[in-house]
């Protein structure tokens, strides 16, 4: 049985943003109620709020963040599934991230209403 959550829906807009990976991290990218940071010798990743990114970027979005309320405990399973399945079974994809505390799934601004419904439907509380 999937876990029924809960979930805050964060004010703005967020966009994901792909730069090369010897690049150093702009300070636009901090900031918000959501920034994320994530390097790979392939590619420096940045989730930030959508109007802190300049134009001309290879970027994704904009996008609306889910917070689960936590923080979780490192030894729950299924905790992003109970999420994803019933997203990708409303034909809805997500972009999740993770912290020490909690996860956060990212859903396009314009599926927003789909996914809210598809997520109530399975359970999960969003506020």
């Amino acid at each position: 049985m999937s876990p029924r959550l809960n979930l805050d829906l964060l004010e703005g807009s967020f966009a994901v943003v792909r730069l090369n990976p010897d690049e150093p991290v702009p300070a636009w990218a901090r900031g918000g109620a959501l920034w994320s940071i994530t390097q790979t010798p392939e590619e420096l990743s940045i989730v930030c709020a959508s109007d802190r990114v300049p134009s001309g970027l290879r970027t994704e979005g904009p996008f609306k963040a889910l917070k689960i309320h936590g923080p979780l405990d490192f030894n729950l399973t299924g905790i992003l599934a109970s999420l994803a399945d019933p997203l990708a079974l409303a034909g809805l994809s997500i972009f999740a991230l993770s912290t020490f505390d909690t996860d956060y799934v990212l859903v396009r601004e314009t599926a927003l209403d789909a996914a809210l419904g598809a997520l109530r439907r399975a359970g999960h509380q969003v506020a």
